[in-house]
């Protein structure tokens, strides 16, 4: 029988389960077997997954636009997972989280750092894809002594070019009630056979979890969001600056043909994070990380070894 713990030293006032460690049995767990955890900060009851070796900052992943926590290719995060302490989460009304699914990236800002402080955490690394890449630089900004490191995948700065809105064709596919495999190939890989490829194989990967399955990610969920793409992509007429405040070492990756987050703001990113590294994946997409799992793994994981750029978070 599950376990719920009280944590009264919280400001925000939690009910949460027990967290990875206390769960962790001799039995590898995976994201394919991985429980579906809860914890609940102001009001919102937040569904997460938690696994992997022990490490002194846990890697958090958020997650791209409709997506949720069965939206993580198991090829990416097993192997991060062998080597550090992952957290994937729900933002408030997606999945398997309760409440109103925010419609801007502040406010979905706002609840991951209701959540990390639910679970307690003084410190992490932050993995953002796509929209979760807009939340990523929000919470950084906003919090930045709790960041160490930060990855941004398929995502660009507030105000990028390109970004106000999604093309026609990618609207068709994006927008959609009941988006299917064949969209999700369309919006993350490149035209090409191989990389066309990949994508099948990815969507496959997507359907071997055998754990309880997160709730699916409804219109609401959405809607909102695309409020929030909007507004985060409205022009700044080249004005970047909020970026020079980001000191944290950040690891910038993409396909160099992003139809959803033109692969432009990879460059944009890297050219103004005063901590900024990029790595450009050819004959890929959106979903460059996907694609190119294995080599995405091992960038992420030399990047966030303790021994470079030092141990603590920047300040």
């Amino acid at each position: 029988m599950s376990q719920e713990i009280i944590d009264h030293s919280a400001s925000t006032g939690v009910t949460r389960r027990p967290d990875k460690c206390e769960l962790q049995t001799a039995q590898k767990v995976t994201h394919e077997t991985a429980p579906n955890l809860f914890v609940e900060a102001r009001g919102v009851r937040y569904a997460y997954r938690r696994f992997g070796e022990h490490s002194e900052t846990p890697l958090l992943f958020l997650q791209h636009f409709r997506g949720n926590l069965d939206n993580w290719d198991p090829a990416v995060v097993n192997p991060i997972a062998e080597h550090h302490d992952v957290i994937l989460f729900d933002n408030a009304g997606v999945g398997g989280s309760s409440g109103i699914p925010d419609n801007s990236v502040s406010g979905m800002a706002d609840h991951v750092a209701d959540f990390v402080a639910a679970l307690g955490l003084d410190a992490i690394d932050l993995l953002g894809f796509s929209t979760g890449g807009f939340v990523a630089q929000q919470f950084t900004l906003d919090h930045p002594a709790m960041v160490r490191r930060l990855v941004l995948a398929g995502t660009g700065p507030e105000g990028g070019q390109g970004m106000e809105h999604y093309t026609v064709e990618v609207a068709a596919h994006a927008l959609i009630d009941a988006p299917g495999p064949e969209d999700l190939v369309y919006l993350f890989f490149a035209p090409s056979e191989t990389s066309q490829e990949a994508g099948v194989a990815f969507v496959q990967r997507l359907g071997t979890r055998t754990a309880e399955p997160d709730a699916p990610t409804t219109l609401q969920v959405r809607d909102a969001q695309l409020k929030a793409v909007e507004a985060w992509g409205a022009p700044r007429r080249g004005d970047y600056k909020q970026l020079k405040s980001i000191q944290q070492p950040t690891l910038v990756i993409n396909g160099v043909s992003d139809v959803m987050v033109p692969s432009i703001n990879s460059l944009i990113l890297a050219q103004n994070l005063p901590m900024g590294f990029l790595s450009l994946y050819p004959d890929a997409a959106h979903g460059g990380l996907f694609q190119y799992a294995d080599l995405f793994g091992n960038q992420v994981i030399s990047f966030l070894r303790p021994e470079r750029w030092g141990s603590t978070p920047a300040l």
